[in-house]
C-alpha cells in the first residue's frame, strides 16, 4: 500500500505505534481510508507540541505565569463610562469613517460545539429563545449590515466589512449550510470568509495518541489561539492585505452583546498613535468567575492574560484594603482589536513561540474489549491548546478599553438545564435588559418584553423618533428593522 512503510516508520520514530495496533482487523477500504486520515495529520508537529507543552508544565506547574504579573494601574485603563458624550462621538466618528474605507475587518471565532449545551450543532446556530428567534449568528449579521449603514448616512461613502469565520473540522459545514439557507442575512457573501482552524490530536497520560475508534485518532481544535496558524496556513492573512483591511475586531461567538466591529472601540484605538493591539475588559466582581485576568508582566511594559483556572487562589481572592475591589479585576471577554501589520509579526515571527496550555479532558476512546468508543467517567488525557491573547505581550502599543458588563458582555457557556448563569436563559434576559435600558434612554416606557433588531439600532440609537413617550406594557414586542423580512407571528407583536 502506497505510504505505509513510510508511515509505520515514521509512527515508530515517534513511539506512536500503537496506532497500527488494529491494522490487520481493518477492511482494504478501511485501511486506505485510515492511511489517509494519518497522513492529513502533522504528526511531527502534533508530538513537537506535545513535548514543549508537557515540559513547560513539568518545569513550571500550572501556575507558572503567577510569579511574572501585577495587577493592572488603574491608570492604565480607559474607562468608557468616564468618558463625555462629545469624546465618544469623536471616537465613533473615526471608526465609521475606516468602515467607509473598507478599513475594517472582523475576526469571529466560531470553532465550538455546543456539546456542554446539550446540542451537536454549532453555537452560532443554537435558538436562544429571544421573541424574534435570531440566533447568534444572524444577530452579528444584521449588527454588520447596521454599521455599514451607520457608516454610509455619517460619510457618504458605501463602505462594506469583511466578516472572517474561523470554524472547525465539526462546525464548517454546518456553518456554511446555515448562512447559505439564510442568504448571509443581507450579506453580500463575498464579504463574508469562512476558515477551518487547524486540529491536534487528544494524547493519555504518557503521550500516547489517543485512538478514538479502531481507524481514527482522537482530534480537537487547536484553541482559539490556532487562530494565527489558520490566517497563515488558508491564506486568509493574504486576502486581508488584497482587500487593503488594515484593522481587524476579533471576539468569541457565545457573547449575546457582543458589539461587532464596535466603532467607538476601533475609534478610541485609532485615535492612540501606533496602537498595534487593544482588549476590551469587564470589571471583574466574583474572584470564581470562569473569565481570565488581563495583567501587567512585572518590570516590563507589556501585558497577559492569566486564565481563571492558571491563577493562584491567593491572587484570584486578593482585594485592595481600601476600595475592597478585587486587585486582579480586569477581565478578559475574548473582544480584541489587531492591525493588520500586528497580525502578520505575530504570523511571520511568534506564532511559533506562543505558549502552550494543556487542558485536562474526558476524551472518547476506543475499547477493544467491548468493541465500541467509550465516553470516560474521569479525566482520561490531555488536549493541547493555544490561546488567542497570549500574544498580548508581543504587542509595542498596547491599550484596554474598560466598559460596562451589562452593555457588552453576556456569555452563552451552559445549558439551561444546567442551572447555571451564562446560559441562553441569562443571555436572553441580558440582551432585553439592555434594551429596556435603550428604550428608557430614548423616551419610552417599557412595561414589558421589548426586543430591538439590530437593523433598527446597533446601540440605542435611531429609537427616539420612534419611541418616544411611547408605553409598552403589551405582552410582547419586537421593533423590526425597516423593510426586515421575518417569520414570527405577529400576535402581541409589532412592527416599528
Amino acid at each position: 500500500m502506497k505510504n505505509f512503510n513510510e508511515l509505520k516508520q515514521k509512527l515508530t520514530d515517534l513511539n506512536q505505534l500503537h496506532l497500527l495496533k488494529y491494522w490487520n482487523e481493518l477492511t482494504l477500504n478501511e485501511q486506505e481510508d485510515f492511511l489517509e486520515h494519518l497522513i492529513s495529520i502533522d504528526l511531527d508537529h502534533a508530538i513537537e507540541q506535545y513535548r514543549k507543552a508537557t515540559n513547560l508544565n513539568n518545569n513550571h506547574g500550572d501556575n507558572n505565569n503567577n510569579k511574572d504579573i501585577e495587577p493592572i494601574p488603574s491608570t492604565q485603563i480607559e474607562l468608557e463610562d468616564n468618558l463625555s458624550k462629545e469624546i465618544l462621538n469623536q471616537y465613533e466618528r473615526l471608526g465609521l469613517e475606516a468602515i467607509s474605507r473598507n478599513e475594517i475587518g472582523v475576526l469571529l471565532m466560531a470553532g465550538g460545539q455546543g456539546t456542554r449545551l446539550g446540542v451537536n450543532y454549532p453555537k452560532g446556530i443554537l435558538p436562544i429563545n429571544l421573541p424574534s428567534k435570531k440566533t447568534l449568528l444572524q444577530i452579528q449579521a444584521e449588527r454588520i449590515r447596521r454599521l455599514e449603514d451607520l457608516s454610509q448616512q455619517k460619510t457618504g461613502l458605501n463602505g462594506k466589512i469583511t466578516w472572517y469565520i474561523m470554524t472547525s473540522e465539526s462546525t464548517d459545514l454546518p456553518t456554511k449550510q446555515y448562512l447559505d439557507q439564510h442568504k448571509y442575512f443581507g450579506l453580500n457573501p463575498d464579504n463574508v470568509v469562512l476558515f477551518k482552524q487547524g486540529q491536534l490530536p487528544c494524547f493519555d497520560t504518557v503521550g500516547r495518541i489517543i485512538l478514538e475508534k479502531k481507524n481514527r485518532c482522537a482530534l480537537s481544535p487547536d484553541g482559539n489561539g490556532g487562530l494565527y496558524r489558520a490566517l497563515s496556513k488558508n491564506l486568509i492573512i493574504d486576502d486581508i492585505i488584497k482587500r487593503g483591511i488594515k484593522y481587524l475586531h476579533a471576539y468569541s461567538v457565545d457573547n449575546i452583546l457582543i458589539k461587532v466591529a464596535d466603532p467607538i472601540f476601533i475609534g478610541y484605538c485609532l485615535s492612540k498613535n501606533n496602537t498595534d493591539c487593544g482588549v476590551k475588559a469587564v470589571l471583574k466582581l466574583d474572584p470564581n468567575e470562569p473569565i481570565g485576568v488581563i495583567c501587567k508582566i512585572k518590570n516590563q511594559n507589556c501585558y497577559k492574560v492569566v486564565e481563571y483556572s492558571e491563577i493562584t487562589n491567593e491572587l484570584r481572592n486578593q482585594r485592595d484594603l481600601i476600595s475592597g475591589n478585587l486587585m486582579y479585576n480586569c477581565g478578559n471577554i475574548c473582544n480584541h482589536f489587531f492591525t493588520t501589520e500586528f497580525l502578520k509579526r505575530i504570523i511571520n515571527h511568534y506564532e511559533d513561540k506562543l505558549k502552550l496550555h494543556i487542558a485536562r479532558k474526558k476524551i472518547p476512546y476506543y475499547d477493544d474489549i467491548n468493541d465500541k468508543t467509550i465516553n470516560p467517567n474521569n479525566v482520561n488525557g490531555i488536549k493541547i491548546e493555544k490561546f488567542i491573547f497570549d500574544v498580548f505581550e508581543f504587542s509595542e502599543n498596547f491599550v484596554i478599553w474598560q466598559v460596562p458588563r451589562f452593555k457588552e458582555f453576556s456569555p452563552i457557556k451552559n445549558s439551561d438545564e444546567s442551572g447555571l448563569i451564562d446560559c441562553p436563559r441569562t443571555a436572553c434576559q441580558d440582551l432585553l435588559k439592555l434594551h429596556k435600558f435603550y428604550i428608557e434612554q430614548a423616551g419610552g416606557f417599557v412595561e414589558n418584553i421589548v426586543e430591538i433588531s439590530p437593523l433598527l439600532s446597533y446601540a440605542g440609537e435611531n429609537l427616539i423618533d420612534i419611541i418616544y413617550g411611547k408605553i409598552f406594557d403589551t405582552k410582547c414586542t419586537i421593533l423590526w428593522g425597516p423593510n426586515e423580512v421575518h417569520t414570527v407571528d405577529d400576535n402581541d407583536k409589532e412592527n416599528s
